[in-house]
């Protein structure tokens, strides 16, 4: 579940003259500056950030600037910069974030090996019950979260509410859980020598966040490693920096100044300056297959794990027998197909390439045209939108090269391929209709990764081939197989090289099941209790209890 990390969208600040203090009703004076519109009294269009009048009980979440949070204090950049952070639902600035470098690298290191030895030796149901506590806030601010995460990276509400913040607070509960069920071992040698193995934290680690799933991802990497007593230096992707900043300002309190630590800034200059750190002892990943690489060539220099969580170009894979009835299994099917659109296809593993048996091809496609069109485009803080903003105007540029390259390519378009409007007032916002496209998998839409809600359709004779196609792809992070028949299911499951396949399901992200990949899809996994592992050292103190000396010397 990725994006990719450390890419620039903003420039710097050209001028203060709009950034101004008053609050009314929730909503800053300061954004009705920068969002006001001359509409029509005629007209519905409305302030797209005037959550009251969205109907959301909710504050408004946002300061107007922000500083990095390290050793609990909100710190400035050391050199005074910041950057405008836009919001994909209008193309417009509201807040201002940090613009860091090493320099501010280094204070957030300081701050965490100052206290590492003190969270590395708290005892695990202190870290577990911190963990709880923190799950319990996020549980009790769920929306204001949710639409902090919404304004952030456009997607719809609705999932922030529904997927994004109940799967974050569940993995924090589920690394409590974790820490505490968590044993050692112990191998008795011969009557007199044991050997203990102990589980101990790697201490300081750190963490490159991506921008589509920013809070999830978040959770992902801040559970485990504080659950496993390490301290984290965490910098957020620049398209996203603001809503993990909400987060701290909510249960940043409850660990030891020091523990947690984010920077933002951009991957140039705050990412390279973390990921080359010679003082940390980790290097945790999640973004595109290049800079994965690079990322891996500078854990290999410092001689540091990593984990690293790469791109996708998922088969989403429909076999006939799904259209043997007209029932609850095959409207579940066709959501599934129609599952390459949530979170506007910026998803690792989104279902970019849909493989439909050609027996079924023209009676299955033209119900899953037609559940695509029923995705409903709007306001993403309109708890009625299904699919939101892309989350830059640099991805929505390539999102549309892509549609274009398919064309090129002589790929037919069945539903979609442009720019879409969902209101007049969010005309400036990085909107794309769900689009597929018809064509063979040779074509450079179905090999590349695009990051968009664009699906990629082929069909296949027979299981075989079906395998052959899925597995021709440099990557191999996740997979859907769709049939009735179970003993297919299985084989297919086993025979596609990916590292999760969901099976007559898609796009769960349960926090007690791993998730990586195979081949240029990352290394490592997230999740799951052998997350755990990624943050920590196996000791094994081997004790003889014999008073005898061996007799060798």
């Amino acid at each position: 579940m990725r994006a990719r990390a450390g890419r620039t969208r903003r420039a710097l600040v050209p001028s203060r003259s709009v950034w101004h203090a008053c609050c009314v009703n929730g909503t800053s004076a300061f954004q009705s500056a920068l969002y006001s519109h001359k509409h029509d009294e005629q007209e519905t269009c409305m302030n797209p950030f005037d959550l009251k009048q969205l109907g959301l009980d909710v504050e408004y979440p946002y300061r107007q600037q922000y500083d990095n949070y390290i050793g609990g204090k909100w710190v400035p950049p050391v050199k005074g910069e910041y950057f405008e952070n836009v919001s994909p639902i209008n193309g417009q600035p509201f807040c201002r974030i940090p613009r860091s470098g090493a320099d501010d690298i280094e204070l957030a290191l300081d701050a965490a090996h100052a206290v590492r030895r003190q969270w590395g030796k708290t005892s695990v149901a202190e870290r577990a019950n911190l963990l709880l506590a923190a799950a319990d806030r996020m549980e009790k601010n769920l929306k204001l979260l949710a639409v902090a995460e919404t304004i952030d990276n456009g997607k719809p509400l609705r999932e922030t509410m529904a997927a994004d913040l109940p799967l974050a607070i569940d993995h924090f509960r589920y690394f409590a859980g974790c820490i505490r069920a968590q044993e050692g071992g112990i191998s008795e040698i011969d009557d007199n020598t044991v050997a203990y193995h102990f589980h101990e934290p790697l201490g300081v680690v750190g963490q490159i966040i991506p921008w589509n799933f920013p809070l999830l991802m978040a959770a992902w990497k801040l559970a485990p490693a504080l659950a496993a007593g390490c301290c984290v230096v965490m910098k957020p992707a620049e398209q996203t920096p603001a809503s993990v900043l909400v987060l701290m300002e909510l249960i940043g309190d409850l660990f030891p100044a020091g523990t947690i630590n984010i920077v933002n800034g951009f991957g140039k200059e705050a990412g390279e300056a973390l990921a080359t750190s010679k003082r940390i002892a980790k290097i945790a990943f999640t973004g595109s297959t290049p800079v994965g690489k690079h990322i891996l060539r500078a854990a290999a220099d410092s001689l540091i794990p990593s984990t690293v969580e790469l791109g996708g170009k998922s088969p989403n894979i429909f076999f006939a027998d799904v259209l043997d009835q007209d029932d609850a299994f095959l409207d579940k099917a066709l959501e599934g197909l129609a599952m390459f659109a949530l979170n506007q296809g910026e998803v690792c593993t989104c279902p970019s390439r849909i493989l439909i048996q050609e027996s079924i091809y023209e009676r299955f496609i033209e119900k899953a045209v037609a559940r695509v069109e029923r995705i409903k485009s709007g306001h993403p803080l309109d708890l009625q939108t299904m699919i939101g903003a892309q989350a830059s105007q640099q991805q929505l540029d390539k999102i549309l090269s892509y549609i274009d390259i398919g064309r090129g390519e002589g790929a037919q378009c069945l539903t979609g391929g442009e720019r879409a409007a969902p209101a007049a007032d969010l005309g400036t916002g990085y909107y794309v209709k769900p689009t597929m496209l018809l064509g063979n998998n040779k074509m450079r839409v179905f090999q590349e990764e695009i990051f968009g809600p664009v699906a990629s359709v082929m069909t296949f004779k027979d299981e075989q081939e079906a395998i052959e196609l899925a597995n021709d792809t440099f990557y191999g992070l996740g997979a859907g197989v769709w049939t009735r028949n179970g003993t297919r299911a299985y084989r297919m499951g086993r025979e596609v090289e990916a590292g999760r396949v969901w099976t007559n399901c898609y796009h769960l992200y349960p926090a007690h099941a791993a998730f990586g990949g195979y081949k240029q899809s990352g290394i490592g996994r997230e999740t799951h209790k052998m997350a755990l592992s990624n943050y920590q050292q196996t000791k094994c103190l081997l004790v003889s209890y014999q008073a005898e000396a061996l007799g060798f010397f």
